[in-house]
Order: C-alpha cells, then sequence, then structure tokens
C-alpha cells in the first residue's frame, strides 16, 4: 500500500497587511508550528480524513463538493479538486492530520493544511509541481472550493520559508527572496482569545472595497497607487486605500532595516502598521489593540502589530531576543488581568518551509 506523509508550517506576517492581493509587497515568515498529513491511497474512490482536532469525514471522491458540516475538510478537499483539474490522477486516499498551529489565530493553519495536504498527494501519486505553483493551486482551492478570496502570501510562507530568514514576497513580480533576521531579535506570538473567520464576510468586502478603490483611480491595482492620487477618493475608500499604499511603502523601508540589523526602526513600522489597521482598514479588534498596547510598554519590546487577516486573531511583537522569555509571561499576565481572557503565547522560531 502506498503510504506518504508531508508536513507545512504555519506563518506570521510581520508587514505587508491586505497588500498580497493588490499586487504589493509582504514580509512573512515561516513558523516553528504547522500541520502534518499522513496517510494511503485508496482504491475505492473513497477519501477519508481523521483529525483529532476536528473529526472525521468519510465521502466518496467522485461529486466533490463544498461541505457545510464539517468546514474544515473543504481545505484538502479543494486542493484535491484543483490536483485534478492540473492533471494529477488519484482515487482515493485516506489521512490522519495533525496541527499544532491555533485554527483561528491569524498564523495561517488553512494555508498550511492545504500546502501539507498537495504535498501529501503529490508524493502519493509521485509527481511534482514547482512550489510556486503549488502555492497558487492552494490559492485557488481557498478562493473556489472554500471561498475565500485570499492573496498568495501564506501560502508562499509556508513553502519558500527559510529558517532563521524572513520571506520578502512581491506579489506582482513574484519575486520571493529570504531576508536573513537579526539573531538579537525576537518574536512573540500572542493569541487575543477571538477566534477570526475569514469566511464570514470581512476579508472579501476588505478585497472588494481596495479594488473599487483601485478602479475609482484608474489604475489595475493600488500597487500602482500613491498618497497624493487618494485624494479623490470617498472617506471610506480613501481610508482602505491608504493603508495599502502605507503598507507597500513600511514593506520596502524595512527590508533595509533589516539588513542593517535596525530592530528598533523595524518595530516602529509595525507600530505604525497597527495604527494604520485599526484606523484606515478598521481590520483590527479590542482584544489585539490591548495586547499591541500592553506588550509596548514592557521593556525590551521594539513594536507589535496584528498578524494575518485581523478580524481577531492574534498579534505578534517584536523585541530583544534576551528578554523575550521574561516578556513572554509578562504579556500573559497583564492581558488576562485586563480581558478575562488566558491567552496562548510563545516565543516564535523561524522555521524552514514545508517538506
Amino acid at each position: 500500500m502506498t503510504r506518504a506523509e508531508a508536513y507545512a508550517p504555519g506563518r506570521v506576517e510581520l508587514l505587508g497587511n491586505h497588500t498580497d492581493y493588490n499586487e504589493g509587497l509582504v514580509l512573512g515568515a515561516a513558523i516553528d508550528r504547522g500541520v502534518r498529513v499522513a496517510g494511503e491511497l485508496r482504491d475505492d474512490g473513497r477519501v477519508i480524513l481523521q483529525s483529532t482536532m476536528m473529526g472525521e469525514i468519510d465521502i466518496s471522491s467522485t461529486d466533490l463538493a463544498p461541505q457545510t458540516a464539517h468546514t474544515w475538510a473543504n481545505y484538502p478537499l479543494g486542493v484535491l479538486k484543483e490536483l485534478r483539474a492540473a492533471g494529477c490522477a488519484i482515487s482515493g486516499f485516506s489521512a490522519r492530520i495533525e496541527s499544532d498551529v491555533p485554527a483561528g489565530s491569524g498564523l495561517s493553519s488553512s494555508a498550511a493544511f492545504e500546502v501539507a495536504t498537495a504535498l501529501f498527494i503529490l508524493k502519493l501519486v509521485e509527481e511534482r509541481m514547482p512550489p510556486l505553483e503549488i502555492a497558487k493551486l492552494c490559492q485557488r482551492a481557498e478562493q473556489r472550493f472554500v471561498g475565500v478570496q485570499s492573496g498568495l502570501l501564506d501560502q508562499v510562507c509556508s513553502i519558500f520559508g527559510r529558517k532563521d530568514h524572513v520571506v520578502y514576497f512581491d506579489a506582482r513580480s513574484e519575486e520571493v527572496r529570504a531576508i536573513p533576521f537579526p539573531d538579537n531579535l525576537a518574536l512573540i506570538i500572542a493569541e487575543s482569545g477571538t477566534k477570526r473567520e475569514l469566511t464570514s464576510g470581512f476579508y472579501n468586502q476588505r478585497r472588494a472595497e481596495t479594488q473599487a478603490a483601485a478602479d475609482a483611480l484608474h489604475v489595475s491595482a493600488l500597487r500602482d497607487a500613491s498618497f497624493e492620487m487618494l485624494a479623490s477618493l470617498s472617506p471610506l475608500l480613501h481610508r482602505r486605500a491608504a493603508h495599502i499604499v502605507g503598507e507597500n511603502e513600511r514593506v520596502a523601508r524595512a527590508v533595509d532595516l533589516l539588513s542593517r540589523g535596525d530592530g528598533a526602526s523595524f518595530g516602529a513600522l509595525m507600530n505604525e502598521s497597527h495604527e494604520s489597521s485599526r484606523t484606515n482598514f478598521e481590520n483590527s479588534t479590542g482584544e489585539l489593540d490591548s495586547l499591541v498596547e500592553i506588550a509596548r510598554q514592557l521593556p525590551g519590546v521594539l513594536g507589535a502589530r496584528l498578524t494575518g487577516g485581523g478580524f481577531g486573531g492574534a498579534t505578534v511583537t517584536l523585541c530583544e531576543a534576551a528578554k523575550a522569555d521574561t516578556i513572554a509571561p509578562e504579556l500573559q499576565h497583564r492581558y488576562a488581568a485586563r480581558s478575562g481572557h488566558e491567552p496562548k503565547i510563545f516565543v516564535c522560531r523561524i522555521a524552514a518551509g514545508a517538506g
């Protein structure tokens, strides 16, 4: 019986919030938490998925359709459908899924699940596909089968991640570059206690608003816009576009700061990014704002912001590496005292990509 196993990490977004689907610039990194998919081929046309967290589903692979009772299964089923459309000959399989990426935390458990599934199936049928094509296939699965009109950052970081390196991604040119992350800096991930649910429509709404702003400016994407061009927009579209334009500029500046090891200035850009998310893009929450506010008060913290799509989820804090192990529990204690939530907080290690 043909067996296979694959692993893909989650990711943390450092700068470039909602810029990928606007053909912009992003900085992210693969993290030391991910999704593992292991199993074997079946010759009866069944797809059986087992997850200790989500349960089990057993369906026929002859007529794949989005699931309403087991929505978590739509990620691997969507990948299967896209692989078949790309010519991958597979009838069915059994798979066991293990994950230590918190679902709904903004750390891209969905993209990790998609990438791990794609690599698992490709190994089962002994086929290969270029890494960027795998990322695009997983993105199509999320857009067409799950219904989230996501960008490409999450899958790119999961696949192209490199240990102790930040992933720079230009969504227009599709350039992917690994930039060393200074060893005197560390990242702390803090869950807010409120899960985000992108399929609820907020993400797709923001995508529609940014496209409306681009259309009003007569550009193909907000990548081509500048602050000077935004004066003609309505107040709402002005705020949305200002966030994207500002994020692209912050990423461009951050690349140079990282190369010079300027953690303080990089942290300042993260602070600016969160303020823009809060006021211009309105994808922050009271819980995320509290985590950011508390983090910025702690000695050794250089910057903090929400990470990922927003509307709940987690924050990322940049700090001095030597103080990370004392900052994390203090952040947890202060946030719990203020909010009543007991957040999961951990020092994040920047990890290698999928394999």
